[in-house]
């Protein structure tokens, strides 16, 4: 006894030692920031007193690539024009070049040719990778695994790091409820809690531990704000939301963006409450600059300060430039308004040098942070760019990402995973032999035809016989900026083959979708199914085998209620970028167990669109009684969606068996939500463990449901766990219409389960 004592107070004496121990490093550490910080305010400070007025505009002026970068000098037109102000010190940053040459070729006429040698930024937009590409945005989203999408991130800034990048135009956190809206692709779907929280993982992968490491990027949240909510998901459209939507949906991912250090924002195309986003005092000075205390920069869209004229906000381009700068934008992307017009609203009065200065001053304060001013040329290293671009564990990582990005939506009668000999397989469709459509849309530096195709996947597994048709073409038209896809609505030329290849056939894999450039910016659609003949090749070659496997490759959720009453299993695939073949077999054959779930909800029909689960009910939300038709709904579809947010099946089973709230908040000021899985199936597999409440009264009406947790939980065959949430002031409140965050003592509802249609519900209540 006396023994075990003396070790209970050796150890704790450790413990007190350890404990300010680890206070210390912890102190040392942000003494260290606050000295580092200290330390580039006053460079920044000192800079700008030697810079005259058009050198701080030059500051805020970004220039797209616009010549031969490595040729001759251009000697006239435009490129002659903006040569001559990178020359004098005109511009702050360029966009669209990349390649060691190329951007050693313009940083050093910005070091070495200028009077004061500010370098510049590069710009880039690394979406979901560089050369090597993981899945598109919303399929890693897909994966609610925030360490594999955080470490995507780092890959991605790591690879374009090589190439002289040091800023990219990611991630985009703009919450979306609308299939139409192609740039679905590029975000983390409907819900702003996971949107919130994919948001951190990807600033915190971008930009790293230390902005200041060559393999680091300059994170960009965009796009400020609600370009997610354009009207009939047609791009670039208005948005119209109340003062609820905008702080409750809109605002939180950016503001989780801003407590994670992202250094710069962009704003949006849209206007709001009449107001275009880039001329918004409201949005960028009141609360990101004011509100938030956001000390980075905040950068225009592609042309969009100029584009207010078109907006009806703006009289001219001198006007635009004025009510930019004015209501926050600091740097302006491709309108060349700043360069040519503030220094004139300065010297008329019109705008106050202070702005100038203040703009010009959170941009230098981001290219010290970057550790640009120590070392111009840190990015640019030739032999570095040789071995980094297209490295295996570039690809490795971009597998890893993509095979838990992978929904199994449906698997009637096991047919998958696939038996991995002896079997005959039938394999449909142009999207199953495409090595550029898995790219998907924003890949600027990746090269075509570099993505493994399914049918490689598929022939790495040598146990089975596989026979391949392309049965149809999905598109005609494949460049990435292209004003229009064409889509084949006719040549069904290729179907009598497929029918064919498909008869008797053990199991046939039709993989059916989008061509990679159908969604993205610009590429809003009305009809969410399957494009051009492919459901009619789906329907035709189910006529003669149904063992059928839909494989998805797509952008954005799909309306595919036939597939889903007729095809026994489907798994949305979505465009998994470079990796995509590999990853898409592994599941196929069951080498990695599904554990994907939707960030976004599936409709029935285009006319459900915008559909999310966190509706908010009316004051007729069911049916009052048979053969009354006064309530919400509609008379030719059900109101629920196809496949629900969170939604995603494994190859194993799981059951939720209880939950149970753990403890009062009146109490503790927190509540604990316990919960039990067990892994009742034959595999061991991962599931994402949702947990939703709902304020069941407020002074502000909430959802019906609302996500505030979830936990990626992997068991073995038969095994148990018991789960914990715990509940605090940031979960259990919300916003309400004068912008201030309050929790209000009340009613709560509690759920939990594998998908937004929760399988557990339990309560508790407020009292203040």
């Amino acid at each position: 006894m006396r023994y075990i004592i003396k070790i209970l107070v050796y150890t704790f004496i450790i413990c007190l030692f350890t404990c300010k121990e680890n206070n210390n490093n912890v102190l040392a550490v942000n003494e260290d920031k606050n000295r580092l910080s200290n330390d580039i305010e006053n460079k920044v400070n000192n800079l700008l007193n030697k810079m005259t007025l058009e050198e701080k505009i030059g500051q805020m002026n970004q220039y797209n690539g616009f010549w031969d970068l490595t040729g001759p000098k251009p000697k006239e037109g435009a490129a002659a024009k903006k040569y001559e102000h990178l020359r004098k010190g005109y511009v702050g940053s360029m966009l669209n070049v990349r390649g060691v040459k190329e951007v050693m070729s313009v940083q050093k006429i910005a070091v070495e040719e200028t009077r004061l040698g500010i370098p510049l930024i590069i710009g880039f937009d690394v979406i979901h990778g560089y050369e090597t590409l993981s899945p598109i945005p919303l399929a890693e989203s897909a994966s609610w695994d925030l360490e594999a999408i955080k470490k995507s991130a780092a890959m991605a800034a790591e690879e374009a790091a090589a190439a002289g990048i040091n800023w990219t135009f990611a991630p985009m956190v703009d919450v979306s409820r609308d299939a139409r809206w192609g740039r679905v692709m590029e975000g983390a779907g409907e819900d702003t809690y996971l949107g919130s929280k994919i948001a951190v993982a990807r600033v915190q992968g971008f930009q790293g531990e230390d902005l200041s490491s060559y393999k680091s990027l300059a994170a960009c949240a965009k796009h400020f704000a609600a370009y997610g909510f354009a009207e009939s998901g047609r791009d670039y459209n208005t948005a119209d939301v109340g003062t609820s939507t905008l702080n409750n949906v809109i605002l939180p991912p950016f503001k989780a963006a801003k407590e994670a250090g992202v250094r710069t924002f962009m704003n949006s195309f849209n206007e709001l409450n009449g107001i275009p986003a880039t001329g918004d005092k409201y949005l960028q000075r009141d609360v990101l600059k004011g509100q938030w205390n956001f000390n980075g920069f905040i950068v225009s869209d592609w042309g969009s300060i100029t584009e207010m004229i078109a907006h009806g906000h703006a009289k001219d381009g001198k006007h635009a430039a004025e009510l930019a700068v004015k209501a926050g934008s600091d740097m302006d992307m491709e309108s060349y308004l700043y360069v040519e017009e503030l220094a004139k609203l300065v010297k008329e009065g019109k705008v106050e040098e202070a702005l100038i200065t203040d703009a010009a001053r959170r941009i230098l304060r981001v290219k010290f942070e970057l550790g640009l001013f120590d070392d111009p040329y840190k990015y640019l290293n030739e032999q570095r760019e040789k071995e980094i671009i297209g490295h295996q564990k570039f690809h490795e990582a971009s597998l890893d990402i993509a095979t838990k990005s992978i929904v199994l939506l449906k698997n009637e009668n096991n047919l998958l995973p696939l038996k991995k000999e002896g079997q005959n397989i039938a394999v449909i469709g142009a999207l199953a032999n495409d090595k550029t459509s898995p790219l998907g849309s924003w890949r600027i530096a990746a090269k075509d035809s570099t993505a493994v195709s399914v049918l490689e996947g598929l022939k790495n597994y040598q146990g089975n016989t596989i026979y391949y048709a392309k049965g149809a073409d999905v598109s005609i038209g494949k460049q990435e900026f292209a004003t229009e896809i064409e889509v084949n609505n006719n040549d069904k030329s290729g179907f009598e083959e497929a029918i064919n290849v498909a008869k008797n056939k053990d199991a046939v894999i039709m993989v059916l979708g989008e061509h990679g450039y159908q969604s993205g910016e610009g590429r809003s659609r009305t009809q969410l199914g399957l494009p051009g003949v492919q459901q009619e090749l789906l329907e035709a070659v189910y006529k003669v085998n149904k063992n059928i496997i839909l494989v998805l490759n797509n952008g954005r959720p799909l309306a595919i209620n036939w597939a889903d009453k007729h095809i026994p299993s489907i798994i949305e695939a979505w465009q998994l970028g470079s990796q995509s073949g590999n990853a898409i077999a592994k599941i196929l054959y069951g080498d990695y167990n599904p554990s994907a779930k939707l960030p976004m909800s599936f409709p029935r029909s285009v006319g459900q669109v915008p559909i999310y689960y966190n509706y908010k009910n009316t004051g007729r939300p069911t049916l009052p009684a048979p053969d009354v038709v006064f309530w919400s709904h509609y008379q030719d579809e059900a109101n629920t969606p196809l496949y629900p947010f969170g939604h995603g099946l494994s190859y194993t089973n799981f059951k939720y068996e209880t939950i149970s709230v753990q403890n009062s908040y009146s109490t503790s000021g927190n509540v604990e939500v316990l919960i039990k899985l067990t892994n009742t199936g034959t595999l061991k597999g991962k599931e994402v463990v949702q947990l939703y409440i709902q304020d069941t009264y407020a002074s502000v009406t909430r959802p019906v449901k609302e996500l505030k947790g979830f936990q990626l939980v992997e068991l073995e065959p038969g095994e148990s766990k018991n789960i914990t949430f715990t509940l605090t002031d940031k979960e259990l409140g919300f916003y309400n219409n004068q912008g201030i965050y309050i929790v209000e003592p009340g009613d709560f509802k509690v759920f939990a389960g594998g998908s937004s249609n929760t399988v557990l519900e339990s309560k508790f209540e407020i009292v203040k």
